[in-house]
């Protein structure tokens, strides 16, 4: 058990920024005893969001001013070049020199991807970094779904990567020695797909590191078969974002329709304790925080339209990742697997 840990943050990223990463912040050091955070940005904003909530002078909330902010719309090779002293490179460069284990930004997905790769490296043998989050399922478990959004085309030796680094997250998050793994497709069998996917999978048969299952459907997404599911960044991120809609557009369409008769409503009251059970099941600010897994260091990217109980989703998120030592034991499974996760791009799997 970690004696303490320390985040750095960047306050100033998002749609929301200090109004959401603030109050955040403090519920984060206030739930967890072993924490310190260091809050990244804008020294007066930081310091005016800290008084309003009594918690300018907190032990466990370190401020450090940066004059500049990576905004949406900013360029991620001008970010990268230009944006130095933004409040998203100080957070990663802290990670870099060990001042923080790890680091959390709600900003420009592209600027983050770009800085945190050129910042920290990637880990020995790995290809491309990957987002990673988990989605809820019918079962107790959920199912760890990436890449999310970094990388929109990928090789099949880069999908099979992905593979290797999602079972590392799910066997560590979930405790299992051998989670299954499977890769999206249009249909469940093998003729299904294009050559890249194909031989991707040829790729995840051949490894005995991986307990590979095979194709999953859209549809199999929810349904708890597979503990990771691998696909491009393109293909990840519509996903995801469709299931967060989906689970919002339950909720209030479930919600409005109680509010419409005398009886609902009772109903709605008897039936309180498992709306809410049924809520916090599906409400995706519990899952907010995709981990960018493959780097030499720590990366949480949050929504950029966190709320603060989403944030501190993505702190918690964070921390977790640190007590379980991801990213030394993504290394040591690709030490093991070996010359298997190099294989050339243009080679063909027999």
């Amino acid at each position: 058990m970690l004696t303490h840990l320390t985040i750095a943050l960047d306050m100033m990223g998002g749609d929301y920024g200090p109004r959401s990463s603030i109050p955040a912040a403090v519920a984060a050091v206030n739930q967890n005893d072993q924490l310190i955070l260091i809050l990244c940005g804008n020294e007066q904003v930081i310091r005016d969001g800290l008084d309003k909530l009594d918690s300018l002078n907190h032990p466990r909330l370190k401020i450090h001013h940066c004059h500049e902010v990576v905004t949406n719309c900013c360029e991620p090779a001008q970010a990268l070049r230009r944006k130095k002293d933004s409040s998203m490179r100080v957070a990663l460069d802290l990670v870099k020199s060990g001042e923080a284990q790890a680091c959390v930004s709600s900003g420009n997905t592209g600027a983050l991807f770009f800085m945190a790769t050129h910042v920290l490296k990637l880990l020995p043998g790995v290809k491309r970094p990957a987002l990673i989050s988990a989605v809820p399922t019918e079962t107790k478990d959920p199912v760890y779904l990436l890449d999310l959004g970094a990388n929109v085309f990928c090789e099949p030796q880069t999908l099979f990567q992905f593979g290797v680094m999602g079972s590392v997250v799910a066997s560590r998050r979930l405790g299992i020695e051998r989670p299954r793994v499977s890769l999206l497709n249009i249909g469940s069998e093998d003729i299904k797909g294009h050559e890249g996917i194909k031989q991707a999978a040829e790729l995840m048969k051949k490894c005995p590191q991986l307990n590979y299952i095979g194709y999953s459907e859209g549809s199999d997404i929810f349904s708890g078969k597979a503990h990771v599911i691998v696909c491009d960044g393109f293909v990840g991120n519509v996903a995801l974002k469709t299931c967060e809609g989906i689970a919002k557009l339950i909720m209030h369409k479930f919600t409005k329709a109680l509010k419409k008769h005398l009886f609902y409503k009772v109903l709605a009251f008897l039936l309180r304790p498992v709306i809410k059970k049924l809520y916090k099941r599906v409400n995706p600010d519990q899952y907010n925080g995709a981990s960018l897994v493959g780097l030499c260091g720590i990366v949480v990217k949050s929504h950029g339209n966190a709320s603060k109980k989403a944030f501190l989703a993505a702190i918690e998120e964070a921390a977790r990742e640190v007590e379980r030592q991801i990213p030394e034991k993504i290394q040591a499974a690709f030490e093991r697997i070996g010359t298997a996760t190099t294989t050339s791009p243009s080679s063909k799997v027999d």
